[in-house]
């Protein structure tokens, strides 16, 4: 019924979660839905028969989200299908931090011969610490952060959590015995660790700065697994030289970073494993089916999450789908617009710039007059479903 392009390599078990009367298409001017992951769709033209972009992963600046709203692309993320992958390379990270691991393994793979004796010689050298008992600080209680709390308060450290902006959900799955403050000054000054887990946007962009660094622990060791621009490259190595941080790990290697001292690069598997690749990709298959077969939209980053349970066409005889800008008396406009039929149900949602308005109708209708109807200012797209 839809084609589906997929733009990089995406589980043969996420896509085997679209109906079999999908087709995959590498011809994505021909799509409906597109399901990517990494690749950079910023300059790319939209496809007009585009309905939908889902992102096999939590993380969508590579998608031109902006360009999608005003053209009436939904555009899905994945948050949490891949927060375990992600949880485990970050506790990864603190033991490589805590034990010196890249010095020690780099230092080991140099020696030729008498190896055993050189070791025990120079391995004092790349003697580290133990995690228990040191504090650390999560800033940013998401799906992620979440989990890396609460692993590491498992693993004995003091936990200190950082989120003004906690969800609920979040809240009720940290555990009720680590401490969530306000003032990040606070969290800083007393944490061994520090695990950055915030979105990357315009406001988040470049927040670890001097002003933070000068507030945090002397020899705090810094884990940025969230995106590369939240962290002052030029401020961070200035904290390295002067000894406020003493590791940074990042999953973000840049020109900046490469092969400097005390920085730990991780060549971006946060989500590199098969079972969170197959997460993302089923859920994202998911998410664009039911968006293309009933119009619902869950997880979406540019329009209202609006759920109107299935389509049967056996109750209704279509679905109108209304994507229009968020001003005042659309909805006013929208219902007038179709007064000449008998509406069985509705729902109007909003979120930021834009709104959806869902209506299933009874009565027998003439499509296409039916669509010139809800051509007025204000309205983005409108698709019927039948």
């Amino acid at each position: 019924m839809f084609k589906i392009a997929t733009l990089n390599k995406i589980s043969p078990i996420g896509l085997s979660r679209l109906p079999e009367d999908y087709t995959i298409t590498e011809d994505v001017d021909a799509a409906e839905g597109i399901i990517v992951r990494s690749h950079d769709m910023l300059e790319m033209p939209l496809p007009a028969k585009l309905l939908a972009i889902a992102r096999a992963g939590a993380g969508y600046n590579n998608i031109p989200v902006d360009r999608c709203s005003e053209q009436g692309v939904v555009v899905f993320n994945t948050p949490g299908a891949n927060a375990n992958a992600v949880k485990e390379l970050v506790l990864s990270g603190l033991f490589l931090a805590a034990r010196n691991l890249p010095d020690a393994l780099d230092w080991v793979d140099t020696l030729t011969e008498d190896v055993a004796k050189k070791v025990e010689k120079g391995k004092g050298d790349f003697a580290g610490s133990e995690i228990k008992g040191k504090t650390l600080g999560v800033v940013g209680l998401g799906f992620i952060g979440v989990l890396v709390a609460n692993a590491a308060e498992k693993l004995g450290m003091k936990v200190i959590g950082h989120d003004p902006f906690i969800h609920v959900k979040a809240a009720h799955e940290l555990s009720n015995t680590i401490p969530i403050t306000d003032d990040m000054g606070e969290l800083l000054s007393k944490c061994d660790y520090i695990s950055i887990h915030v979105p990357a946007m315009e406001s988040t962009k470049g927040m670890v700065n001097s002003k933070l660094f000068s507030q945090m622990k002397k020899g705090v060791c810094l884990l940025n697994f969230s995106r590369a621009n939240l962290v002052n490259d030029k401020d961070l190595l200035d904290a390295i030289e002067s000894g406020i941080v003493k590791k940074y790990v990042t999953d973000f290697p840049n020109d900046a970073l490469i092969g400097k001292k005390g920085v730990i690069n991780i060549p971006h598997l946060g989500a590199s494993t098969d079972e969170a690749e197959e997460f993302c990709a089923m859920m994202a298959a998911e998410q664009i089916t039911d968006y293309l077969e009933n119009g619902n939209i869950v997880n979406s980053v540019n329009y209202p999450s609006t759920n109107f349970g299935p389509f049967d066409n056996t109750t209704a005889e279509c679905r109108v789908c209304i994507v229009n800008k968020n001003v005042p008396a659309m909805l006013a406009k929208i219902t007038n617009a179709l007064s000449h039929i008998n509406i069985r149900d509705m729902i109007n949602k909003s979120k930021g710039d834009f709104a959806y308005t869902m209506i299933d109708i009874d009565s027998e209708i003439n499509s296409d007059e039916l669509v010139e109807r809800l051509r007025f200012d204000g309205i983005v797209a409108v698709r019927l479903i039948k």
